[in-house]
């Protein structure tokens, strides 16, 4: 049977944060546009962020001083044409947001801002611990009122340069398009399989379309440099893999050994506290889990309950249903692979080193170097996601 044949201005490959808002740019732009799923339109790792979203907003804080923190946090490997677009945007993008439907949480007439790790003033936003769940349902409300095409389970298997567009394949159609969007996420969810480890990534999360664009000639960076969630859940079973918001050591929580001595500085950029919890169980001084897991403490006892409630309202119901009180017992926690740092190289309108083919949110590298920051995902993701929609519609025409 013969493949069904699309025509469209710009092709948008992924349904996270960053293929919707590429899709609602492109699309309010006037282009005619397609977004590609490789399983159902909600499945993507940007729902299942909960810590928060990053602006500079504090009366103390700016958007140079939220760069320099992102430079500090990757080690001064990020490319800062681009980090300097992310942070400058950053309120404007929260507006947006907010026009869009997202309502961040809010205490004495202003926003409930956080201090995360790797962060010098307090400038998380938060839904919640659902931030990402809150953009990408706000952001996937306004593709399905706009006229783009939705391709759920369609997943790109071929993309290929034809004399003046693009031709891919997506799951059993054919698409032509003027430019395309790749917004396919990471791969953590495979290389944690293959390595034996847990992840908090969606099982989508496998990188093949990375692989296309290379195929391609498009350059990569920093593909290497995969990152760890410092605090994975380790116990119950029926929390492993889940990644316990950062938000509760904002928040007051504390990494504990086995002997209940604090070693590391709780709020530090997440490469650090990760391998300071791989040393401490190499050193003998971690907790095992009752399937023989290694943990340490996360001293979630330290924590207001009423910042619990506001601000973690999520992961202490799943504890909870779990047998577990976090505000009345300290939890198990272990590092757990959550992010692909590195990917497509992009200029600052998303655009790859190959002509007409854009990349945004975690399938391209350099806005976090080789250490992301907690909170700069979802940003990322919205900030080039407008950039990369906007700029292949120009493109395409």
């Amino acid at each position: 049977m013969a493949a069904d044949r699309l025509s469209v201005d710009v092709l948008v490959v992924g349904s996270g944060a960053s293929g919707l808002a590429a899709a609602v740019s492109a699309e309010r732009a006037g282009a005619r546009v397609a977004l590609a799923a490789k399983g159902s339109l909600q499945s993507c790792n940007s729902a299942k962020a909960q810590g928060g979203i990053q602006a500079a907003f504090g009366e103390d804080d700016s958007p140079e001083a939220h760069a320099e923190d992102v430079w500090r946090s990757s080690h001064e490997t990020a490319d800062m044409r681009l980090v300097h677009i992310l942070t400058s945007e950053a309120p404007s993008t929260i507006q947006w947001l907010e026009e869009s439907g997202v309502e961040f949480t809010r205490s004495n007439g202003g926003y409930r801002l956080a201090r995360c790790g790797g962060a010098s003033r307090k400038r998380l936003l938060q839904v919640g611990d659902r931030t990402g769940l809150a953009i990408t349902s706000a952001l996937r409300e306004a593709v399905e009122r706009s006229s783009a095409l939705t391709l759920p389970k369609s997943p790109l298997a071929e993309l290929a340069r034809t004399e003046s567009d693009w031709r891919a394949r997506c799951g059993e159609r054919v698409v032509e398009a003027g430019a395309v969007v790749l917004a396919a996420g990471g791969r953590c969810f495979r290389e944690a399989e293959e390595r034996g480890e847990l992840s908090t990534n969606h099982p989508g999360a496998t990188g093949e379309v990375t692989q296309i664009a290379l195929a391609l000639g498009a350059q990569a960076r920093d593909l290497d440099a995969l990152q760890y969630h410092p605090n994975g859940g380790a116990w119950p079973a029926s929390m492993q893999g889940y990644s316990i918001p950062e938000t509760t050591r904002a928040y007051g929580a504390v990494l504990l050994n086995a002997e209940d001595e604090e070693f590391t500085d709780s709020l530090g950029p997440r490469d650090e506290v990760s391998q300071a919890i791989f040393d401490e169980v190499e050193k003998g001084l971690g907790v095992e889990t009752a399937d023989g897991r290694p943990a340490v403490w996360l001293d979630t006892t330290r924590i207001s309950a009423e910042d619990a409630e506001i601000s973690l309202p999520y992961m202490l119901r799943r504890y909870r249903a779990a047998g577990i009180d976090p505000l009345a017992e300290p939890i198990l926690t272990y590092p757990v692979l959550h992010y692909q740092n590195g990917g497509l190289v992009v200029d600052e309108r998303g655009e790859t080193t190959v002509e007409g083919l854009f990349a945004c949110g975690e399938i391209a590298g350099g806005t976090h170097g080789r250490n992301r920051m907690m909170g700069n995902s979802l940003l990322e993701c919205v900030v080039f996601g407008r950039h990369a929609g906007k700029a292949a519609f120009e493109k395409a025409r």
